[in-house]
């Protein structure tokens, strides 16, 4: 499992030296200064989900708004990117898989893990192509699979593989972000793709892709993150609880009008409205501190990329998890 090890370190820390010499144009600000002139960066990935919705409706602007602080929003692939924004202080909050908030821990990024967004069992997804001869984990030997590199779905894949007793030597792993994926998928170029949702959901529906595994079938517990950057929830613990609260505002409501939201994201990105529902109603958003249980799934996380040689050192995983800004956020909206 050396190949792994080498990959996740390597795109962690070239990752982290380009973006470190890149112009911080949102240096971070001195406690001193007036909150009319803070800015808070939000990091988001796809076009579907709580943060991709909110940024499309500006909700975050106008909740911020209200305190004198402007938002902007940063784009990001997949998860790792998170990281090495946040190394350069770039971003100071962000929604990630487990995977990227070990990876972050192990390569020493000074950050929280402020709540789980979702406990993660349908969020990994292996697929295989229409028509593939790929019937079980066992048939991927020998066959190239894509996958993001240090990304949540990594991990999955090396979790699902090792349960079929295969090793990462006996598999082709392809590095392939979620846009250069799905046209290999298409085309033949890869047997089979390792990814989250809303892609999977997309190629079954638009390509008769088949799913061949998920982290429910394989009862793997993989909580997804809210992150943010230490020295801003200290400098302002309230605008990090702000950001919790119109969290969850936004989740709220996508949790109440699934079928009103899912015609809006289709219409925006010009995707059947089943798509939509059925990747909203299998993301299953949450929003909560981490629990033992969460805990204990991202501390086995941890410890099966330290078994495999996927980082260095063992984590202590709770050095990490944050939970009293949550705590008050919701505490918040219930008094209301």
């Amino acid at each position: 499992m050396r190949k792994l090890k080498t990959l996740l370190l390597v795109v962690f820390l070239l990752s982290v030296n380009v973006l470190s010499g890149c112009t911080d144009s949102t240096a971070s600000l001195s406690q001193n200064k007036k909150k009319e002139e803070i800015i808070i960066n939000i990091g988001v990935q796809g076009k579907i989900g709580i943060l991709p919705y909110a940024r499309e409706n500006k909700i975050f602007e106008e909740a911020f708004e209200k305190v004198g602080v402007k938002v902007t929003w940063n784009e990001f692939a997949s998860g790792p990117p998170h990281f090495e924004a946040l190394a350069s202080e770039r971003i100071d909050f962000g929604a990630v898989g487990g995977t990227p908030v070990i990876a972050g821990q192990s390569g020493d990024v000074d950050f929280k893990a402020i709540a789980v967004t979702s406990d993660g069992k349908k969020g990994n997804t292996i697929i295989v192509p229409k028509g593939s001869s790929i019937d079980n984990l066992k048939d991927l030997k020998g066959k190239k699979i894509g996958v993001a590199k240090g990304s949540s779905a990594y991990n999955f894949l090396y979790m699902a593989i090792a349960k079929a007793n295969l090793t990462d030597k006996e598999i082709e792993i392809i590095q392939l972000q979620p846009d250069e994926a799905r046209p290999a998928l298409d085309n033949g170029s890869i047997d089979a793709w390792s990814i989250w949702e809303p892609y999977a959901t997309t190629a079954v529906y638009q390509t008769g892709a088949k799913v061949l595994v998920t982290g429910e079938d394989l009862n793997i517990n993989a909580p997804s993150f809210l992150i943010a950057r230490t020295r801003f929830t200290e400098e302002h613990s309230d605008l990090t609880i702000l950001f919790l609260k119109t969290y969850e505002e936004v989740r709220q409501h996508f949790s109440k009008n699934i079928d009103e939201i899912s015609k809006e994201l289709a219409e925006s990105q010009k995707l059947d409205v089943e798509i939509i529902q059925n990747v909203l109603t299998n993301s299953e958003y949450i929003l909560s501190p981490t629990t033992d249980e969460f805990a204990k799934a991202h501390q086995e996380q941890a410890d099966f990329l330290y078994s495999v040689g996927g980082i260095d050192n063992k984590l202590e995983t709770s050095k990490v998890i944050e939970n009293k800004y949550v705590e008050q956020a919701l505490d918040q909206i219930a008094e209301k």
